[in-house]
């Protein structure tokens, strides 16, 4: 069984890691929910491109101004 090491480093299982296509210096983020299970996102390069297209931009809010609405929403 993976144990977390000194350094808090956590070593994934060669199966999970060829399931989830993760090889040696691929990039991730992960996430802890409110239970506080732990989910590991594989980074892909270009997935998402395209993702914010046809999206109007208002250009009377700064990107400072709408950091602050979603941090106090």
């Amino acid at each position: 069984m993976p144990k977390v090491s000194i350094k808090r480093q956590i070593t994934l299982p060669i199966e999970q890691c060829r399931q989830a296509h993760i090889a040696p210096g691929d990039e991730y983020e992960s996430f802890v929910d409110n239970n506080g299970h732990i989910t590991i996102i594989k980074k892909i390069l270009g997935s998402a491109s395209g993702f914010l297209k046809g999206i109007k931009i208002d250009k009377k809010y700064s990107d400072e101004t709408s950091l602050q609405s979603s941090i106090s929403s």
